[in-house]
């Protein structure tokens, strides 16, 4: 057998070949991430039954994909590797934490030889499809709440009283205002009429007339500075018109993944806390269920395992999680978490027991991360919805 360890980048991999006893047969093949640079891989261990070589590289990113596909549609045993892993066998095969291409690729080969192959398969199309929208949602998201706080910070300091006016400041009826007179000098100059009908069509007829004379004495009695007024008015026009778009992108992305997500699965909903956002991003993360033979190892791949010290016989108190593994996992798991710990019987009084037991309240939530990871794992695995214990 021979182990071929590939260390992935962005533009050029580099790669190396060992034989089973470690020899290096093959060193520092380094090749551009592309079909002339795969042949140049190819062309360099030529030499070798490829039948008897296995290959092995980190999921550095989304740079391996591409490498990954074209290796196993000719035929070689691919087996992908967590950066984690590869980093706990760097300190035992390398003391001198020296690092670089060439010895990382002769590091993920020996890992290989030591460790034993395994073919890794890719997730179906619809699950890739589904982690890779719903990762995408999540930075919609993000943006539209980062240009949302940028607005409020300019009405802070040209009109400081607007956040009395509306219940949420980006309602409709609210952008309506922001888009045609943000600032307190365009509202007293804007027509009363022809702002009370935008604001009567925004708000389906609950804001009219009343609301208009609201805003116009807030106006004039406003606090704001009176300097470099057109400049933030354009600025704070150009990003309501921003959230705008990109809300309408978010809708049209929810529908998409709803759409995929319901061809894979109908019962992470059933469980507490999980509802139609969260259910995509944890079953994309997840991926394939098979993949974790128990709820531990799908809490380890969470990074909700416990990072624990220990030298001796001293042992650490530390009571973090190793925070390895998806964030986007992690994120909507926690979100999950919130909304059952405040409505879930059961998840309530664990988290009420946790903290009468002094635990942090972030401390306790982890514990309702996990317990939900727990029911996730027998969910997915029997394919069945959740059956919640009866209550004595």
């Amino acid at each position: 057998m021979f182990y071929l360890g590939i260390d992935i980048a962005k533009v050029n991999h580099v790669a190396s070949l060992i034989s089973e006893d470690g020899s290096i047969l093959v060193k520092a093949i380094k090749f551009t991430n592309s079909i002339e640079g795969l042949q140049k891989l190819l062309d360099s261990i030529s030499n070798f039954d490829t039948s008897q070589i296995y290959c092995a590289m980190e999921a550095t990113g989304t740079y391996w994909l591409s490498l990954f596909s074209a290796l196993t549609d000719k035929g070689f045993n691919v087996s992908v590797f967590n950066p984690y892993q590869i980093k706990s066998f760097r300190g035992a095969y390398n003391n001198r934490k020296q690092k670089n291409d060439v010895i990382d690729s002769i590091l993920i080969a020996n890992f290989l030889s030591f460790n034993g192959t395994e073919q890794t398969s890719l997730p179906n199309d619809d699950l890739l499809a589904l982690k890779n929208l719903t990762r995408y949602r999540s930075n919609l998201v993000d943006n539209i709440c980062k240009a949302k706080t940028q607005v409020t910070g300019i009405l802070d300091k040209v009109f400081p009283e607007y956040s009395d006016l509306f219940s949420d400041t980006f309602s409709e009826a609210s952008k309506q205002i922001l888009l045609n007179c943000p600032t307190p000098n365009e509202v007293i100059n804007f027509n009363t009429r022809k702002l009370a009908n935008l604001l009567k069509k925004a708000s389906r007829g609950h804001h009219s007339t009343d609301k208009v004379r609201e805003v116009k004495s807030l106006a004039k009695n406003s606090f704001g500075i009176k300097f470099t007024g057109d400049a933030c008015s354009f600025e704070i026009k150009q990003l309501v018109n921003q959230i705008i778009f990109l809300e309408n992108q978010a809708h049209e992305l929810e529908v998409k993944i709803k759409d995929i997500y319901s061809k894979l699965d109908n019962h992470l909903q059933s469980i507490p806390g999980i509802g139609k956002v969260t259910a995509p991003t944890i079953l994309a993360e997840i991926g394939d269920i098979n993949n974790f033979s128990s709820p531990s190892k799908l809490t380890a791949f969470a990074g909700l395992d416990p990072s624990e010290n220990q030298s001796g016989n001293k042992k650490s108190s530390n009571e973090k999680t190793s925070k390895r593994g998806s964030p986007y996992l992690r994120h909507a798991l926690y979100t999950a978490a919130m909304v059952a710990a405040n409505n879930d019987p059961i998840m309530h009084d664990y988290y009420i027991k946790k903290r009468a037991e002094g635990k942090h309240h972030y401390v306790a939530l982890t514990g309702v991360e996990r317990k939900l990871l727990g029911i996730i794992f027998h969910v997915l695995k029997e394919n069945r919805d959740y059956r919640p214990p009866k209550l004595s």
